[in-house]
């Protein structure tokens, strides 16, 4: 008995360990691709001002000096396709790390509530043995024993896991996915489009 309840503690630390790790990487890999989309973003507007001077400057400026218009132009569509490319790649990683946190987060939840199952009972079976010795000791109190009995009937350890889940509960959704957004296609649309709404995570 005493080596089973090491070995559930033993158990719920690594869970605990892996969902922080899991937790601290998504964290961080968030910040890395919000870091990418705002540079993939201020490429895209340094692309266009590259642009717009180009056209501006078409007809006014020397050959050299529209030579190093070019010149910018083509180093902004440069720098555009380089950031561009590392946004797509964080956000993929992000939605991998993501996936991987729902999962191992399912799994955690499954496990605790498997062990809140046991521990309860367990602890409603002793309960529930040793009132029977009373009972068989003191006759002349089994009335008050035999109340205890009923209200023993009445725990419901589906019940009772289904409070603690409402009680506790941070939401039914799971975080939604961070999706690739595209600076032009964003600045052709005046309405935002809404992400989808995550599908809630079934027990």
């Amino acid at each position: 008995m005493v080596s089973d309840v090491l070995t559930l503690d033993l158990l719920s630390s690594q869970i605990e360990l892996i969902m922080e790790a899991i937790h601290k990487n998504r964290n961080l890999q968030y910040k890395k691709t919000m870091e990418a989309k705002r540079l993939y973003e201020q490429r895209c507007r340094d692309k266009d001002e590259a642009e717009q001077a180009v056209h501006r400057n078409a007809n006014l400026v020397t050959q050299k000096q529209q030579e190093k218009l070019f010149l910018k132009l083509a180093q902004t569509k440069s720098a555009l396709e380089d950031s561009d490319r590392s946004y797509q790649q964080n956000v993929t990683t992000l939605e991998k790390i993501r996936e991987e946190w729902q999962k191992e987060h399912i799994k955690a939840c499954e496990f605790f509530e498997t062990q809140e199952c046991e521990r309860i009972n367990y602890f409603r079976n002793a309960l529930w043995l040793h009132v029977n010795q009373l009972s068989q000791d003191c006759v002349q109190n089994d009335e008050k024993y035999e109340e205890i009995r009923k209200s023993l009937e009445m725990c419901s350890i589906e019940k009772d896991i289904d409070f603690f889940v409402s009680l506790r509960k941070t939401g039914s959704l799971a975080p939604a996915p961070v999706v690739y957004e595209n600076y032009y296609n964003t600045q052709r649309n005046a309405t935002p489009v809404r992400s989808p709404v995550p599908v809630p995570i079934s027990r």
